[in-house]
């Protein structure tokens, strides 16, 4: 993956400029900021989370400038979920519903509707869809709909993290229909194994995502 990597897209949609990516048919969204993720406190700590926060910020304004929507993914387990690693699955606990963990960070700046996944205990790496840790159709979040209603045709996704809910996020916009770019100043990497955050850029990219700035940045 070179430093620089911007993937094809539509030659009217500038989202490489800063001051032209919005518009009335665009929504940022911002995946999963939260503790458990972006405070190195947290109990799944993203190496570099903390670092996004100013620079969500700062797209959050530019969305709202121009007329652009804004929602919020947000992680809601149950305590004991096939998703943890005490029950079976691969993570430690984290973002457990009403703990300081699964709050958004307190710098984030919330300013559009929060979408929350896997409170029944699936997993909930998108944020349009979850799945059954144990096998099972994929059940609709309310994102779509919601995004939908508002006439969204595009998306620019950002968030936490790079490898999980950024890139399940991403590849469901595109399955859905959207454009969707993901910035790559604004997201940072898990790397449960070294090279995933490059390896699912490269996914991202082969499925139609449009990939703005500096891959160097996603960890």
């Amino acid at each position: 993956m070179p430093a620089s990597w911007r993937s094809p897209g539509p030659d009217h949609w500038a989202i490489e400029d800063p001051d032209t990516r919005y518009g009335p048919e665009v929504a940022l969204v911002v995946v999963d900021v939260q503790n458990d993720f972006a405070d190195p406190a947290g109990s799944l700590s993203v190496g570099g989370g903390a670092e996004v926060v100013p620079l969500v910020n700062g797209e959050v304004e530019r969305a709202l400038a121009a007329g652009a929507a804004v929602a919020y993914t947000q992680d809601w387990h149950p305590a004991h979920t096939p998703h943890f690693a005490p029950d079976g699955g691969i993570w430690p606990v984290h973002c457990v519903g009403g703990t300081w963990g699964a709050e958004l960070h307190p710098d984030l700046s919330v300013r559009g509707p929060i979408v929350r996944k896997g409170s029944h205990g699936e997993d909930g790496y998108s944020g349009f869809s979850m799945r059954n840790p144990s096998g099972g159709l994929p059940i609709p979040t309310e994102l779509d709909a919601t995004l939908a209603r508002g006439g969204v045709k595009r998306l620019v996704v950002c968030g936490l993290a790079t490898d999980y809910c950024v890139k399940a996020t991403a590849l469901d916009g595109v399955r859905l229909g959207y454009e969707t770019a993901v910035l790559l100043e604004a997201v940072r990497a898990v790397n449960l194994e070294p090279g995933d955050g490059d390896r699912a850029l490269d996914e991202m990219a082969a499925a139609g995502v449009r990939l703005v700035g500096t891959s160097t940045a996603t960890g």
